[in-house]
């Protein structure tokens, strides 16, 4: 536990399958930080996401008397709250990159290659929304092969994602990577060097809880949990 450890039980809302509560567990967990994990459906009638987080929108963290909602701000909130482990380098233009490429894993990674094919592949099936649309599952698997050579040329000059040092970056594209990889729609073939990068950070403590999720009726990839993959 956190030596400056909050004084109420921290409790988060959210989905297993979702990137950006996938982020924020990742922080929690590296931070050490003792979570309750509670699932919100929000499509299903009862929910109470919209009193949580007038913007609809999970994950939701409820620490300290406050609920927080945006995963990025409440992860740059936890690593400032709870600076040991550091998720953010010290100088101004490392902290630069890191958001910058959190911003490209949530906004145009999310957009072209986790939002689509998760829609398609695994919350039509659950939300029980009808069948999924090929079309739109090969556009991201197609997307996703850009993404993975700029990343792989990011890692031929630096040991992480953002530079020397593993950073909130590295979380945030885990995150989106660990989803798509329990569908088994991560083709690491096509870069050793990125498949490297994803195992050391899949090997982490932190890692530990997200490699344990199983969506009922959709079972995780034969090689999600392993570690050696």
């Amino acid at each position: 536990m956190n030596s400056s450890s909050p004084s109420q039980t921290i409790r988060l809302y959210h989905l297993a399958l979702s990137p950006f509560c996938r982020k924020v567990r990742l922080v929690l967990a590296e931070k050490r930080l003792e979570v309750e994990l509670v699932e919100d459906r929000y499509w299903e009638p009862g929910s109470e996401i919209m009193r949580r987080n007038p913007a609809g929108k999970l994950p939701v963290l409820r620490m300290d008397g406050r609920l927080m909602a945006e995963s990025q701000a409440i992860c740059e909130y936890l690593d400032e709250a709870y600076p040991t482990p550091a998720l953010m380098p010290p100088s101004a233009i490392e902290r630069y990159e890191v958001r910058r490429l959190c911003t490209w894993f949530d906004d145009k990674f999310n957009a072209e290659v986790t939002r689509p094919i998760m829609i398609e592949r695994v919350w039509k099936k659950v939300m029980k929304a009808g069948y999924p649309d090929s079309r739109t599952v090969k556009a991201g698997l197609r997307a996703i092969k850009d993404h993975m050579d700029y990343l792989s040329g990011l890692l031929e000059s630096r040991r992480w994602l953002a530079g020397n040092t593993m950073s909130l970056a590295d979380f945030t594209a885990a995150a989106h990577f660990s989803c798509l990889d329990y569908i088994s729609d991560v083709d690491w073939e096509r870069s050793t060097t990125l498949q490297e990068w994803y195992a050391t950070v899949k090997s982490r403590p932190a890692f530990r809880s997200l490699l344990a999720d199983q969506v009922p009726g959709l079972p995780p990839a034969p090689h999600y949990a392993e570690l050696d993959f």
